[in-house]
């Protein structure tokens, strides 16, 4: 096995130099970042796609008010039996 230690430290003495040369005051986020990233990336499309979705089911629509159509106040009177207190 001496090959092999032979090997690892050629490699280190090409690498080492490689890495005096980055600026060492320089901070990337290098792949771990980027992939971190495309993660977030992806899950916020997913979770906007499902809001979407849900959002198209939604089936809204606001009651009159009563207070508005006096229709509605004569038709309770009648039902109940009882006057309407509009004024």
């Amino acid at each position: 096995m001496p090959d092999m230690s032979a090997s690892v430290s050629l490699a280190m003495t090409h690498l080492v130099p490689l890495a005096k040369e980055v600026d060492e005051n320089k901070v990337t986020p290098g792949v771990l970042g980027f992939i971190v990233f495309a993660a977030m990336a992806v899950a916020v499309w997913g979770l906007m796609k499902s809001m979407s979705k849900h959002m198209g089911k939604v089936d809204f629509k606001e009651p009159a008010d009563p207070e508005q159509t006096p229709a509605a106040g004569t038709a309770k009177a009648t039902a109940t039996g009882k006057p309407s207190s509009t004024s």
